[in-house]
């Protein structure tokens, strides 16, 4: 019996090579794609800051930041005190924003030291009201805020005439109607209401009655990530994509 042997050209030989190794490439790439890094982090802010579409100021640089270090990053919306427990429990991995110290009350929880953005918490008035000795200039007056704005809660004299109310669309409309002298809120938001609704009876009261730096935080099983997230906030500050963004989002309301 005679055995025929075909034997197959060096050329097609190389071609299914080629072949298999493309196919292998594809999987490996789709594989990645598959399995992508993703980050979750909670936040409880209103626009222009933080919006449901995540086109943010905070949302923009948060996802440019945890780019760079080769994350995607997903936010979801939660009630404030919520957020924080889920963090805590390792439920989601972090939270957008939040003031220095809640490491100390939320012990998961670790903070991310290059600072994302400074809050400023000011008053508005159809009034020309001064607020020169600051919190205690608001005595004389009816004031109102969002119920659960701890600062705010914290810090408002207990002479004043004090009213809690649910969003930022009952608290401006509080003022409109003239039923407070005061509305307390968060700065851009409030100049971004103004533009919208566009009304000039609306000022921001100057100075504001507080300033403060807000942070990243994770969790504790993330905390190889914290350095890595610091230096990619303090690159994107130096090299002018931190200030690109401000000029996008927040320079239009000033």
């Amino acid at each position: 019996m005679n055995i025929c042997i075909k034997k197959i050209p060096a050329q097609k030989k190389g071609r299914n090579m080629l072949h298999r190794f493309l196919i292998l490439w594809v999987f490996v790439i789709f594989a990645k794609v598959s399995y992508a890094k993703e980050i979750t982090l909670n936040a409880a802010g209103s626009p222009p800051l933080n919006t449901p579409e995540q086109t943010g100021f905070l949302d923009l640089v948060a996802k440019k930041a945890f780019s760079r270090i080769g994350y995607t990053l997903k936010i979801v919306k939660l009630p404030a005190e919520r957020g924080l427990r889920n963090v805590n429990a390792g439920i989601e991995d972090g939270e957008l924003f939040r003031i220095k110290g809640m490491e100390k009350l939320y012990p998961n929880l670790i903070r991310v030291p290059e600072k994302i953005i400074d809050m400023e918490f000011v008053a508005f008035s159809q009034q020309q009201i001064e607020l020169k000795k600051g919190w205690l200039s608001l005595s004389p007056y009816s004031i109102s805020f969002v119920n659960g704005w701890k600062i705010y809660e914290k810090n408002v004299p207990k002479q004043a005439e004090i009213t809690k109310v649910r969003n930022a669309e009952h608290l401006f409309l509080m003022l409109i109607k003239k039923r407070t002298d005061i509305i307390l809120y968060e700065r851009w938001g409030g100049l971004l209401y103004i533009k919208n609704k566009q009304t000039n009876t609306i000022k921001m009261l100057l100075p504001p009655l507080a300033k403060k730096e807000m942070f990243i935080y994770l969790h504790k099983k993330h905390k190889k990530l914290v350095p890595k997230l610091t230096a990619a906030l303090k690159q994107m500050k130096q090299d002018g994509s931190y200030n690109n963004i401000v000029a996008k989002i927040l320079t239009p309301l000033k």
